[in-house]
């Protein structure tokens, strides 16, 4: 149970340290968000849990894969920010797109026998 305590508390620090470091300025807090921190506490924990590294591996693989898409949301987002002037609505189609773009890539990966 500590040991989920530690993992939660840990990722909950990071959302709220990269916020706050956004507060003070955007291209630090973007810094520290394009970071991998996250993509590496998953591979700690997957690896500390199973001892695998098939699935690291495996898990690595996805995320290269599945970071592509994601990235039209950081193209999206700003550009609707400044057409809609509503952060709700360019958010929620930011992220329409996004998710639009994994359908995409997945079924695009499929097709060339990509497993994720």
């Amino acid at each position: 149970m500590a040991y989920y305590a530690l993992k939660v508390l840990l990722s909950a620090v990071l959302i709220v340290a990269i916020s706050e470091i956004a507060k003070r300025s955007s291209f630090l807090g973007g810094l520290v968000a394009s970071l991998p921190i996250v993509s590496i506490l998953a591979f700690v924990w997957l690896y500390l849990d199973t001892r695998s590294l098939d699935k690291v591996a495996a898990l690595s693989s996805s995320i290269f894969w599945l970071v592509l898409p994601s990235l039209s949301l950081f193209l999206a987002l700003p550009w609707l920010l400044k057409r809609t002037g509503n952060f709700f609505l360019s958010l929620g189609i930011a992220v329409a797109i996004m998710l639009g773009l994994y359908l995409a890539m997945v079924v695009a990966l499929k097709r060339f026998d990509v497993e994720l």
